[in-house]
């Protein structure tokens, strides 16, 4: 019977570490006696996390875009590394907010690079060191909007949706063997994707950033520290899939039962999801 794959001793790499579910989960594995190896594209909000960090941390600053900059962390990491690698978290993601009719290219594309080959490169530069130790997991971080399209949300909807097809085919690909793959849906979360999204329009047709990150907030009711300890507790009972929150719940659901419409039974009820 092979070992749970989050254990003392065992390296956790998460990236996207500088804040949010990523900050948290890194604070819970190390206070579960797992070392951590953190990236994040912002220096400073990565350097507070570790501050944070008690037990052994090792801390990079990358852009998960950088296909060889992930290979060139992972061979740092499993150089530092004090023991095995138990799990990797690959977690960093941004949002864009706009209409398909009128969308800047460049930030549907940056967008999309981040989401979905943040998660294949970093995929790809830690899958052949799983496989050679013969165990390991690799989650990686869809979102309910995975599950669902939303207007304005047409490029972090399609990246999400990638992520969800992309670790669903491999963990196909793993059956029969240890090494395993997760996808994690996050229903609201109250990080700051939404500050820091690249907006020009709501759904409601709205121009206010600042109106939208607040509505946001409101409606996010999940903390990141508990997404951390759902990820955390789902990925030890050896779940492939991960649903963060009710509202994640409540829309997987709805995404069953109302396939096509499900969009108008949110807009209906006006309070699940804006």
């Amino acid at each position: 019977m092979s070992a749970p794959p989050v254990v003392s001793g065992r390296t956790a790499v998460i990236t996207g570490a500088g804040s949010g579910i990523g900050r948290a989960l890194a604070q819970r594995l190390a206070a579960h006696g797992c070392p951590v190896a953190l990236c994040d594209w912002n220096e400073e909000e990565l350097r507070e996390t570790a501050e944070t960090i008690g037990g052994p941390v090792l801390t990079r600053k990358l852009d998960v875009r950088d296909r060889q900059g992930q290979m060139t962390f992972a061979a740092e990491v499993r150089e530092w590394s004090p023991g095995p690698i138990g799990l990797v978290v690959n977690n960093a993601g941004v949002t864009t907010s706009q209409t398909v009719a009128d969308a800047s290219p460049e930030d549907d594309e940056w967008c999309f690079d981040v989401n979905f080959w943040g998660v294949v490169h970093g995929t790809r530069a830690w899958l052949p060191v799983m496989q050679e130790q013969g165990h390991g997991v690799i989650a990686n971080v869809s979102s309910v909007f995975g599950l669902i399209g939303f207007p304005t949300q047409s490029a972090y909807c399609a990246s999400k949706f990638a992520v969800r097809g992309f670790t669903e085919s491999l963990r196909h690909e793993l059956r029969g063997t240890d090494v395993r793959a997760v996808a994690i849906h996050p229903g609201g979360i109250r990080t700051n994707i939404v500050a820091n999204a690249r907006f020009h329009v709501d759904d409601q047709g709205g121009t206010d950033h600042a109106k939208m990150n607040e509505d946001f907030k409101k409606l996010a009711r999940t903390t990141p520290a508990k997404a951390a300890e759902t990820i955390h507790t789902g990925i030890e009972k050896g779940k492939s899939r991960i649903m963060i929150g009710p509202d994640a719940v409540a829309l997987s659901l709805l995404t069953r039962v109302a396939p096509v419409r499900y969009y108008g039974v949110i807009d209906k009820l006006s309070g699940l999801v804006r």
